[in-house]
């Protein structure tokens, strides 16, 4: 198992850019190409079957092993072309679903520095 999670992990700098910007796209006469934020984690562990007092291990809790991984991918936004070359344009539900976090906390800290204040 720990085998097969050290490939996999090996592998994934070598999608690189395929995976952060997506295939060139026409779409309306105009060149796009998506770009994601993309990250991905892997793990793998081993158990063992000893038990403190030398004696059984309970059910369940024998040798094993295990390993999993998983991923996600936020769409940020396109390279769009124009008359003027390429030009980034952000995808606006991204930016407030990262923004909304911000703003808040934002604004909590502006309310306890006025509370102080007072």
């Amino acid at each position: 198992m720990t085998n097969i999670t050290e490939r996999l992990a090996e592998s994934v700098p070598s999608w690189g850019a395929k995976v952060a910007f997506g295939e060139k796209t026409t779409l309306n006469g105009q060149e796009l190409i998506p770009v994601a934020l993309v990250a991905f984690g892997f793990g793998a562990g081993q158990g063992s079957g000893d038990s403190p007092e030398g004696g059984s291990v309970p059910a369940g809790h024998g040798e094993g092993s295990g390993g999993g991984g998983g991923g996600y991918s936020v769409p940020i936004g396109a390279y769009v072309g124009g008359p003027n070359g390429l030009r980034f344009q952000p995808n606006p539900i991204t930016l407030l679903v990262v923004a909304t976090p911000f703003v808040s906390a934002l604004g909590w800290a502006v309310s306890r520095i006025i509370n102080a204040a007072r």
